[in-house]
């Protein structure tokens, strides 16, 4: 099968950035596409990889003579292999401080690449992050879902794009590898990981909880770990883009909210790897209705990165079960989300936001000054459910959520 290209909508962003900053961060994952899509977007810039060492050498140990050698228009993968390059980063955007989109730079370790960038090149850089592909940039490409097992076909696969270039890979040989590359690679430089064993035993650990409240001291007993290493463990993946903690919202409700965040993976390919769930056996798995979260979660996580609006993602669970999925939220606007494995979710799957629907009408928050609700489902069409709520196709997220 050819290879294809699938166009990222981030694209036109980081156009922009780049003709606004002297400097464009871009930071995501390993294999989410980042080196590819910036040698597409920016095919002037010279192109240096410091995951060769002796490239990350030279850079590190001299990095004036670096830059001199390579004075820009620079696109820099894996920079933060190179710390001690940041202030002379800084001194030569300072130089010319207008030449917009001089230095382009990739990073797969958020928070060490965050790190030096806030201290070295502060209100000089443009910062985004770059997702594994959304559903709908897929689809492009490939035909939309439309029964239970095309979604799990894709849900299965996930979005690293080289899984969708060339399908053909066997995905239990491409995700061991990458994890097994990920723990050699990023864990040990991180970390001072004594056993890599216990740190994969605690990502499937992990794996296992996604869509639910973080308990520290659960997953340090089941892997016999301390809590302090969980904390710094979790760190690590947050840091390499495979998880991400969303944060429960409240208002003033009291005693009576949840305030543990919760856990979700960023690949849902990776999520059903660690599982062992496949395509054959995800319709039957008992992880069916947390990988579908899971994965809803991440279309929205996808889809408030392209936005040009400021939204921010939550969820919603009291000390009484009651529980909403996400809320995003942004300018009065609320927007109650529902996830449910259905081709037809009723009345019986929306009593939890009727029951929120009640508490924000009476209490009349300004966040939700204008609210609508939705079940996302596996309808063909969307469809009302009563007078408040849809039922939609997760490819209709950005268009009925007013995402856009």
């Amino acid at each position: 099968m050819p290879t294809v290209w699938y166009k990222r909508k981030i694209s036109d962003n980081l156009q922009l950035a780049a003709r606004k900053f002297p400097v464009l961060v871009l930071s995501g994952a390993r294999q989410a596409g980042k080196t590819e899509l910036l040698r597409r977007l920016f095919p002037d810039h010279t192109y240096l990889s410091l995951d060769i060492p002796s490239a990350a050498t030279f850079a590190e140990d001299e990095p004036r003579a670096f830059l001199e050698k390579h004075p820009g228009p620079l696109l820099i993968d894996e920079v933060q292999y190179a710390p001690g390059l940041f202030r002379h980063l800084k001194a030569a955007v300072d130089s010319d401080r207008h030449r917009a989109g001089r230095f382009v730079l990739t990073g797969s370790q958020k928070f060490s690449l965050m790190k030096e960038v806030s201290e070295s090149l502060a209100g000089r850089a443009a910062i985004l992050d770059l997702e594994t592909l959304a559903l709908g940039e897929i689809c492009e490409h490939q035909p939309p879902p439309m029964t239970a097992q095309s979604y799990a076909g894709k849900i299965v696969r996930g979005g690293f794009p080289e899984l969708w270039r060339d399908q053909d890979i066997p995905l239990e040989m491409y995700f061991g590898s990458y994890v097994a590359t990920y723990l050699e690679r990023d864990v040990r430089q991180i970390l001072n990981v004594t056993s890599l064993r216990d740190f994969e035993r605690f990502v499937r650990a992990c794996a296992a909880r996604s869509g639910q409240l973080l308990n520290k001291s659960a997953l340090a007993n089941d892997v016999g770990i301390s809590s302090k290493a969980v904390t710094s463990w979790l760190s690590v993946l947050q840091a390499s883009n495979q998880i991400a903690l969303i944060e429960p919202w409240f208002a003033n409700f009291g005693k009576r909210i949840v305030k543990s965040p919760k856990l979700y993976f960023c690949d849902s390919g990776l999520l059903c790897y660690l599982l062992g769930v496949t395509e054959e056996n995800l319709l039957k798995s008992p992880f069916l209705g947390a990988i579908w979260e899971g994965y809803v979660f991440s279309e929205l996580r996808k889809l408030l990165d392209f936005s040009a609006k400021p939204l921010h993602l939550w969820f919603y669970r009291d000390k009484q079960q009651v529980e909403i999925d996400f809320l995003v939220l942004g300018g009065g606007f609320g927007r109650l989300i529902e996830c449910k494995w259905t081709e037809l979710p009723d009345r019986a799957d929306i009593g939890n936001i009727q029951k929120i629907r009640r508490i924000v009408t009476h209490k009349r928050l300004p966040d939700f000054a204008r609210t609508k609700a939705f079940v996302v489902a596996r309808p063909e069409y969307s469809y009302r459910i009563d007078e408040e709520t849809r039922a939609i196709p997760i490819l209709e997220l950005a268009e009925q959520l007013e995402l856009e």
